[in-house]
């Protein structure tokens, strides 16, 4: 069983049901569950499944052929992909599955690949399949594929784009978690399903990162590094950008003046970065207090990578001398609080967006962003087409939310340009008295704590 991904099965299923063969191009990080969906999707069906392997053209047809030997499929050794599609095809009479992933592998090394899948599709006589081409490789699908594969992109009939799953998904998979806890592991591993399962929700947040991250043995030790080496050459000069976002060097200029690269050199690795979605580039909503907003700001986008190149990347001689307790202890227990404040933005703004969509809040929000002040930010900004707007801040790192909070809100909004017709005020704990008082005479101020969430 697999959770939150009902909308992508029904969108295979949609397709699946239409009469003919169909071309379909699934992607997404890897890790984020997309063989898992595929395999859902074909269990009750007649499905066949290759995991394509990175090598030469001959190589590719002499392992894929190997593998239906094994099955046993009667193949010649070096088969045209023609042949290969033919014998998957062979006693089957309902609509056939195939399923190729990491089918960039293949399409690098043969050019001629997909014009064979292409021409079967269309040729494959009394027989309809659906051929599921999955990659973990989202830049090349989305930047450098339809290049690659020339007018066989004609002939694809989808594409889907396996996202990360939400908070409220990862804290179905740990019951276990109370919401802090919760809230502190999706700061560190996201909303990647594979990364999760290394994780126990019967052991607290400092436990989970000793046993499944800074341990040598663990498979997500290295992680961060291999995300980044993965995909992308040079990587130290990733690294170092990377690394230096991290220490607070958010703007083109501050990369310029701390790295020493020229501004085109950053500019053009940035830009690779947010393909594969490392790092974003953060627009702030567009309010009319526009010269009171930064602009040109970047930030890690992926969590993992984040951790990471937080607490890994700048202290590795001492990861490699410390006990995991011990370099727990020293690097991360203190720091800890802030980095999760940023990612209780995230998961505030993701509950804002559905209870959006389950009509739950006082507008129709037809837009949501933040505001990104010289001065201060609005983590949530919430407005309908007419105009009516919702602004909310949320408090990670205090005990107690305070009416200065409140008040800083306030002037931020002021700093924005913007009317405020409806205030949400997210906080861990709760909220001091003044502002419980504030709530009770303002009908448009909402104070929401962890446990409401």
């Amino acid at each position: 069983m697999i959770l939150g991904r009902a909308s992508e099965l029904k969108y295979l299923k949609a397709y699946y049901e239409r009469a003919g063969s169909q071309i379909l191009v699934v992607y997404g990080q890897k890790n984020v569950g997309k063989t898992l969906l595929l395999r859902q999707f074909g269990q009750d069906k007649s499905c066949a499944y290759y995991q394509s392997c990175s090598g030469s053209e001959r190589e590719q047809r002499y392992q894929w052929a190997n593998t239906l030997r094994r099955e046993g499929v009667s193949l010649g050794e070096y088969p045209a992909y023609s042949e290969i599609f033919h014998a998957l095809l062979e006693g089957r009479k309902d609509k056939t599955v195939i399923i190729i992933d990491e089918f960039h592998n293949i399409v690098k090394s043969d050019g001629g690949f997909m014009r064979e899948l292409v021409d079967f599709s269309r040729r494959a006589a009394n027989t309809e399949v659906m051929f599921l081409l999955s990659s973990s490789s989202i830049g090349w699908v989305e930047n450098s594929m339809v290049a690659r594969i020339g007018e066989a992109a004609y002939a694809i009939s989808g594409f889907l784009k396996v996202r990360e799953l939400e908070f409220d998904m990862m804290m179905e998979y740990f019951p276990g978690f109370s919401i802090e806890q919760g809230i502190e592991t999706y700061a560190v591993l996201g909303g990647i399903p594979g990364f999760w399962k290394n994780f126990d929700d019967r052991l607290g947040t400092r436990e989970n990162i000793c046993r499944a991250i800074l341990n040598r043995d663990a498979l997500l030790h290295w992680e961060g590094q291999r995300i980044v080496e993965e995909e992308l050459r040079e990587t130290g000069v990733y690294n170092t950008i990377l690394a230096s976002i991290v220490a607070g060097k958010h703007k083109l200029n501050d990369l310029y003046q701390h790295t020493g690269f020229s501004r085109a050199k950053i500019s053009v690795y940035l830009k690779n970065l947010m393909e594969l979605e490392i790092v974003e580039k953060v627009f702030s909503y567009d309010t009319e207090g526009k010269a009171n907003a930064q602009k040109g700001i970047y930030r890690i986008s992926n969590h993992f990578v984040h951790f990471y190149f937080t607490y890994l990347y700048p202290n590795l001689s001492s990861l490699e001398k410390m006990t995991p307790g011990e370099f727990y202890n020293k690097f991360i227990e203190a720091g800890l609080k802030n980095y999760v404040a940023d990612y209780f933005r995230i998961v505030c703004k993701q509950y804002i967006e559905k209870w959006n969509r389950w009509d739950q809040l006082p507008i129709k929000a037809e837009r949501i962003g933040e505001w990104v002040g010289k001065l201060g930010t609005i983590d949530i900004i919430a407005q309908s087409r007419e105009g009516e707007t919702i602004a909310g801040i949320c408090c990670w790192d205090k005990p107690l939310m305070r009416y200065a909070d409140y008040e800083w809100l306030l002037f931020c909004a002021e700093k924005a340009k913007l009317r405020v017709d409806y205030i949400y005020l997210f906080s861990l704990h709760s909220f001091d008295e003044k502002l419980n008082l504030e709530a009770k005479v303002k009908g448009n101020l909402k104070l929401i704590s962890m446990d409401e969430m």
